[in-house]
């Protein structure tokens, strides 16, 4: 009878969901509000999708996000010079696949975010990762565009989102941005951020910064900390997909994806193996350029884990013919990845640039 008297689990107080923000981390015993799923991370990044309930309990050392599966709609700029030529992109995120052990957008909440996924950060996210494959020429998107090319576009973007960001694209249409956006504006502000003078300690060339975004202070420890969890918990995932995005049908293509299997397999090891940021061996700290050394050699590992989720998108898609192709391409990034390793487990660096 006295369960009667008991007060009902508080609901978040999360109003936002499904309209500015994607996913946020729920007060312990509350109930993700009406319409959002919930996802328990634990300590050591595995996920468990819950449906809706009227309570969530988490063990201790366990965080549950409630998100809203949408849709959402935003609209990217895919091209930095021509900021009025717009995609309104429509995305949502997907029921749970009964036959994945862990879905990629629970992944991306365990490896990415910290507390709350907002709208605007996604966007810029996605933005970012749509600009880079048309850079370097994994999607195209040619002026006066065929409905052939749009389709292989379209198809291309989809597979993209899902695999980097867990998201399905429900429908993408361009649009012009005129109206709304000042080039002019832009430009002048943009050449203002550039004139002022680089923090000593910001991120190097190649790393993940938006070109002609202000200097902001790079503070190594939870660089370095948010990227070697991210390779942590996502190069096992990145191997299965690689295993099981294409079934090369000739000896050579099957001997070279097992090669790059077995390589990263060893990185991933060496990830799980890493010395702590501030110490050069047991006891002795090491130097303040060195760990800034260290997590920037940890961050651009991560942009060759971005490239590597991108290429993955496009072996799915690819046939046997493109398997060489693609393969060479992973074998880049394979090595960029063994090569960033190495330099953020390694504790001096010579004049010259040769690790010692």
């Amino acid at each position: 009878m006295l369960g009667f008297f008991k007060r009902a689990a508080p609901a978040a107080d999360a109003c936002e969901l499904g309209r500015t923000v994607v996913a946020l981390a729920l007060p312990a015993g509350s109930a993700p509000p009406s319409g959002c799923q919930a996802v328990v991370v634990g300590s050591d990044g595995r996920t468990r999708r819950l449906q809706a309930a009227r309570r969530v309990e988490a063990r201790p050392g366990e965080t549950v996000y409630g998100f809203h599966p949408g849709p959402y709609t935003v609209d990217l700029v895919p091209f930095e010079t021509a900021p009025e030529i717009g995609l309104r992109t429509s995305f949502a995120i997907d029921a749970p696949d009964p036959q994945a052990s862990q879905q990629r957008f629970d992944l991306y909440l365990a490896a990415e975010v910290s507390g709350r996924l907002a709208l605007a950060a996604l966007a810029a996210a996605i933005e970012g990762a749509l600009r880079h494959e048309l850079a370097t020429g994994g999607l195209e998107l040619p002026p006066c565009t065929t409905l052939e090319e749009w389709n292989a576009f379209r198809q291309g973007l989809n597979q993209l989102l899902y695999m980097r960001f867990g998201v399905t694209v429900d429908d993408c249409v361009p649009v012009d941005l005129g109206e709304s956006r000042d080039y002019a504006h832009e430009l002048a502000e943009r050449a203002a951020r550039l004139a002022e003078p680089r923090l000593a300690d910001a991120p190097e060339h190649g790393e993940p910064a938006a070109l002609g975004a202000p200097a902001v202070r790079f503070d190594p420890a939870p660089e370095d900390a948010r990227a070697l969890r991210r390779l942590f918990l996502e190069l096992p995932c990145l191997m299965c997909g690689l295993r099981l995005a294409a079934m090369p049908a000739a000896q050579e293509s099957f001997q070279r994806q097992q090669a790059l299997l077995q390589r990263l397999d060893l990185v991933s090891v060496g990830v799980n193996a890493m010395p702590a940021l501030e110490l050069a061996a047991p006891g002795q700290p090491l130097g303040q350029d060195a760990q800034l050394r260290r997590a920037r050699h940890s961050r651009r590992a991560c942009v060759s884990l971005d490239e590597a989720w991108a290429l993955l998108a496009r072996l799915r898609q690819a046939g046997e013919a493109a398997l060489p192709q693609l393969y060479g391409e992973a074998e880049r990034i394979v090595a960029n990845l063994e090569a960033d390793c190495e330099g953020r487990r390694a504790v001096t660096v010579a004049a010259e640039g040769e690790t010692e």
